[in-house]
C-alpha cells in the first residue's frame, strides 16, 4: 500500500500520542532526564509541524484536527503521570492549578460530548500560547530534575484556555474546529444563526 504525503499528520499525531507511554516507562526506569526532556521537544516540533505540514497539503480537515487534539492530550496526560512519578513535589506543589485545571478539563469535555456529540477542537491562539508554555515547562522540569519556575504560569495558562473553550463550547451552535478567540466564536454564532433563520424563512415561504 503506497504511503501518500497527506497521510503524514496523521502519523506524526498519532507518533506523538505513541511516546507519551514511553516517557512514563522512561521515568520509570530512571532514563536520563536530558532524553525526557528531548522528547519533550520532540512532541512540540511535531505538534507544530503536523498543523503546518496538513495546511500546506489542503489535507486539514476536521477528522485530522480532532485526532490532533486527542493525541495532545494523551501525550501530556502521560507526561503529567511521568512527572508524578519522579518529581511528585511538582504536583503537590501546584495542587490547587492543578485540580482546578483537571476539574475544567473535564467540565469542558463533558460539555461538548453532550453538545456536539464529540470533544472539541478549536485550536485557539491561547491554546498554542498553552501548549508551548507547558512544553517549556515540562521540558525544564525533566532537564534540571527540580520544579520549573514557569509550571505555575501555565497550569494558570491552562486554566484561561479551559474557561475560554468552555465558553466557545457554550457559544457556537454547532462544533466547528479551529476557532481562535472567543469573539472569532461569537461572530461565528452570528453567521450560523443568521444562515439558520434565512433557511426556515426561505422554507417557510
Amino acid at each position: 500500500m503506497q504511503f501518500k504525503k497527506e497521510q503524514i499528520p496523521w502519523a506524526m499525531a498519532a507518533g506523538r500520542a505513541l511516546l507519551g507511554p514511553v516517557i512514563i516507562a522512561g521515568e520509570a526506569c530512571g532514563w536520563s532526564g536530558l532524553a525526557l526532556a528531548g522528547m519533550v521537544v520532540t512532541a512540540l516540533v511535531s505538534d507544530i509541524f503536523d498543523g503546518v505540514l496538513a495546511r500546506r497539503w489542503r489535507c486539514d480537515t476536521a477528522g485530522l484536527r480532532l485526532f490532533d487534539s486527542m493525541a495532545d492530550t494523551v501525550f501530556y496526560v502521560c507526561v503529567a503521570i511521568a512527572l508524578a512519578i519522579g518529581q511528585p513535589q511538582i504536583w503537590r506543589d501546584n495542587a490547587a492549578l492543578l485540580a482546578a485545571l483537571l476539574a475544567l478539563e473535564a467540565t469542558g469535555f463533558g460539555v461538548a460530548l453532550a453538545k456536539f456529540g464529540k470533544p472539541a477542537s478549536y485550536h485557539s491562539y491561547l491554546a498554542k500560547v498553552w501548549g508551548l508554555a507547558m512544553a517549556i515547562a515540562v521540558t525544564a522540569a525533566f532537564a534540571s530534575a527540580g520544579a520549573s519556575a514557569l509550571m505555575p504560569v501555565a497550569l494558570a495558562l491552562g486554566i484561561a484556555c479551559n474557561v475560554e473553550g468552555l465558553a466557545m463550547s457554550l457559544v457556537l451552535p454547532v462544533w466547528h474546529k479551529d476557532v481562535k478567540t472567543l469573539r472569532a466564536a461569537g461572530r461565528l454564532r452570528q453567521q450560523l444563526v443568521g444562515v439558520s433563520s434565512s433557511a426556515r424563512h426561505a422554507f417557510s415561504a
